[in-house]
């Protein structure tokens, strides 16, 4: 039991130092292993290609790239984009296709299970998301509207 003990040949309170303090036992394993985490986010080759050209492009280095939402819209939300400089310590990391995706975590319920796709037409050219967890988007298409996954206990 930790304590403080007097030193052998000590006879007052001031030479006391701490007891050697034993581990506590490890507790043994069930045998249940963890669920493992499901990847919030995959890409496609095609989105997975264009972030490899954006960050080449960028103007200073960066780690990947941020997705998120915010509030506002038509529908009520908007999926947002942009370089990550770093990666901070709430940021959910996806890697995939050799790219790398930070995920803010506000967002991680509402993105769960969503592909990150890029598509190329004759008047634009997009980064596309198909999200199971979205219920509804407005006309102009740049706005949604999400529901937080439901997430197995």
């Amino acid at each position: 039991m930790g304590g403080i003990e007097l030193q052998p040949g000590s006879d007052h309170m001031t030479d006391m130092t701490p007891a050697p303090s034993t581990p506590a036992p490890k507790p043994k394993a069930s045998g249940i292993k963890p669920r493992p985490r499901p990847q919030v986010m995959r890409l496609t080759d095609a989105a997975a290609q264009r972030i490899l050209e954006l960050s080449k492009r960028a103007d200073s280095d960066i780690v990947g790239l941020r997705v998120g939402i915010k509030n506002g819209g038509c529908a009520g939300q908007s999926y947002t984009v942009e370089y990550a400089h770093e990666i901070r310590p709430t940021d959910e990391v996806v890697e995939d296709k050799g790219v790398k995706i930070l995920v803010d975590p506000k967002a991680v319920l509402f993105l769960l299970g969503t592909e990150m796709d890029y598509k190329v037409d004759k008047m634009s050219a997009t980064f596309v998301f198909n999200n199971p967890n979205q219920t509804g988007a407005c006309g102009c298409g740049e706005s949604v509207q999400l529901t937080a996954a439901k997430v197995d206990g």
